[in-house]
């Protein structure tokens, strides 16, 4: 571990020096440049409808651009956004009451029928979009009046209003026509100005925004691939901030600079790791669990990522209402890996290894390092971690055919649902119906996710998700390692930047520019 790290400083030392270098460059900003925040993105988003887009980038900026019915708060539980208020008269059917201020950036009013219209598009295939199958148990949806919404549903579905969340699906125009990206009309903080592909994406703030016009005037998504560049572009001048997009040793050079500034907040995308549960020894409870008390994530925490991360015990990020912290906790214990291999029949060989495993990753580099720092931990136990990287489509092909061991992989939202736990876990989600890749099964577990699922209590459902949770603590089919804290270096002529646990684009709508 030690050889690696210093590998990783000398990294940072040459990118510090390159930085240093650029500090007599002129970091002048034009005077037409003057309003405008240039915004580092490191991919262009492919689609700006809120109804089809799937990808981060186009999610992050439709949040800025549109509403929904609903949104989420700081314990990411749902909260008043185009609806003031909401009821359920029995467990399928969602009343909404819509606020009567909102309009479209073309000045239109919004009115229950743009509702209506922008979900029957999703649920009758008006277009395609990845989303239909979040509303296949919605049977109609009704408007009695321009300020109410009623959706009927043919079963209980306790996560059913996250898919109206802003994060899911934000609201159009009735008259919404096929090809609405190019020109998306919202009624978010922002209107869409813009947009030249693979260059940028300009927004300017919407003066008439219901929720109070942002201090911003205008915002310049700028399409930069490459960290480094992104990195020397803020070192410059002609970027004013970027967002979660550079290395741990990126930041940490940037934070020296007196003229940039580094916000940290929690996150909520998680690393972990998986296992193959019908693999003939990761099928061992104690085995999984031996791997996990052999792994210290406080180490790999602070060398790896810069201490830029908190340590994961569920899928849940610990600020989620329905997180429970009382599970079984997997802290650094080589002695107790030890007993728990020698209790499970692998006692270490003439050479000292009790067996070989093999982990796939991606090429990506931060996984990588990671894996082969795991091949350190876990030596020290007697496993032996071969490392196999792959291009990403055949790692991924893999993964989704269970062809692996163990792999390492994030997730990136999916986790805020509580129904994350059947999508992984249960024994009917097994790649392509779902994510349960290492093919865990528990009919026990299997019957707690389906109450789960139609449980509309929430101190009833509270109850089921904890021990549900405490269930996959003790099992261990992932190891759960960190979750990652959000990060936006920016340059000091913004303030208030105000960052929100699912790393979304928000923090714009009241960042300042001095």
């Amino acid at each position: 571990m030690p050889g690696r790290v210093s590998s990783r400083v000398i990294h940072a030392v040459l990118f510090f020096s390159i930085l240093a270098f650029l500090s007599g460059c002129s970091s002048t900003r034009s005077k037409t440049d003057a309003n405008t925040v240039n915004f580092l993105l490191e991919s262009m988003p492919t689609n700006l409808d809120p109804r089809i887009s799937t990808d981060a980038f186009s999610e992050h900026v439709d949040y800025l651009l549109f509403d929904s019915l609903l949104q989420r708060d700081d314990h990411l539980d749902l909260a008043p956004d185009l609806a003031e208020t909401w009821n359920m008269p029995d467990a399928q059917t969602y009343v909404f009451h819509l606020r009567h201020d909102v309009r479209f950036s073309n000045g239109e009013l919004l009115t229950s029928a743009d509702v209506k219209f922008t979900f029957d598009s999703i649920i009758s295939g008006a277009i395609r979009t990845p989303k239909r199958g979040a509303f296949q148990l919605v049977d109609s949806i009704s408007t009695p009046d321009p300020w109410t919404v009623i959706f009927h549903l043919s079963a209980p579905y306790a996560s059913f209003p996250l898919n109206l969340t802003r994060q899911a699906a934000g609201i159009v125009p009735h008259d919404a026509g096929p090809d609405f990206s190019q020109n998306p009309i919202g009624t978010g903080p922002f209107r869409f100005v813009s947009m030249t592909t693979d260059e940028d994406i300009v927004l300017e703030r919407n003066p008439d925004y219901f929720g109070g016009a942002p201090m911003l005037q205008r915002v310049r998504f700028r399409i930069i691939p490459d960290a480094l560049v992104r990195a020397l572009e803020l070192r410059k001048g002609s970027g004013d901030l970027e967002s979660n997009s550079l290395t741990p040793d990126m930041i940490d050079a940037l934070g020296k600079d007196p003229n940039l500034e580094v916000a940290r907040a929690p996150g909520t995308m998680l690393a972990y790791i998986s296992f193959n549960c019908e693999d003939p020894i990761l099928k061992h409870r104690r085995v999984r669990q031996a791997l996990a008390y052999a792994t210290d994530r406080e180490t790999l925490i602070r060398y790896l990522i810069r201490g830029l991360a908190r340590p994961a015990d569920s899928l849940l990020p610990p600020n989620h209402w329905a997180y429970d912290g009382d599970v079984t906790h997997y802290d650094y214990d080589p002695t107790h890996a030890n007993a728990l291999l020698d209790a499970a029949g692998f006692p270490r060989g003439p050479d000292g290894i009790r067996f070989h495993l093999e982990m796939k990753t991606s090429t990506d580099e931060s996984t990588r390092i990671l894996a082969a720092a795991l091949q350190d931990q876990w030596h020290r136990v007697g496993v032996q971690l071969d490392l196999r990287s792959l291009e990403f489509a055949t790692f991924y092909a893999d993964i989704t055919r269970g062809s692996f061991q163990l792999y390492t992989l994030r997730w990136v939202g999916a986790n805020l649902d509580p129904d994350v736990f059947e999508y992984v876990f249960g024994s009917d989600k097994f790649p392509p119906a779902g994510a349960n890749r290492g093919h865990y099964h528990n009919p026990q577990l299997d019957i707690l996710l389906g109450e789960a699922r139609v449980t509309t209590d929430r101190a009833k459902r509270k109850a089921i998700l904890d021990q549900i949770q405490q269930i996959v603590a003790d099992e261990e089919p992932y190891i759960n390692l960190w979750f990652y804290d959000n990060i936006c270096v920016h340059r000091r002529r913004l303030t208030n930047i105000q960052l929100s646990p699912g790393g979304d684009f928000d923090f714009l709508e009241h960042a300042i520019l001095r």
